[in-house]
C-alpha cells in the first residue's frame, strides 16, 4: 500500500510514551506506532458510528420487513 509522509505536532509526553514502546520493541519506529494508533482509532470510530446507526433502527419494523412475503415463499421451499 502506498504511504504518505506528513508532519504532525504531538505532545511531548506522548512522544516519550511512543519512544518507550519503540525501545521495548513493540514497534519498529515512531511512524509505525503512530500509524497503528491512528488505524485503531479510525476502526473504533467506524464501529461506534455503525452502532449508533443500528440503534436508530426500529426492531419491530425491521422484523416485519424481513418477514414480508416470507409466508408466501415458504410454501415453495422443498421439504427435507
Amino acid at each position: 500500500m502506498p504511504v504518505s509522509k506528513i508532519a504532525i505536532t504531538i505532545d511531548n509526553e506522548l512522544v516519550k510514551e511512543i519512544d518507550l514502546l519503540v525501545k521495548s520493541n513493540l514497534f519498529p519506529n515512531r511512524s509505525k506506532a503512530i500509524q497503528e494508533a491512528v488505524k485503531e482509532k479510525l476502526e473504533r470510530l467506524k464501529r461506534t458510528r455503525l452502532a449508533k446507526e443500528c440503534a436508530k433502527l426500529d426492531p419491530e419494523f425491521e422484523e416485519n420487513m424481513a418477514e414480508e412475503g416470507f409466508s408466501l415463499e415458504i410454501e415453495e421451499w422443498p421439504r427435507y
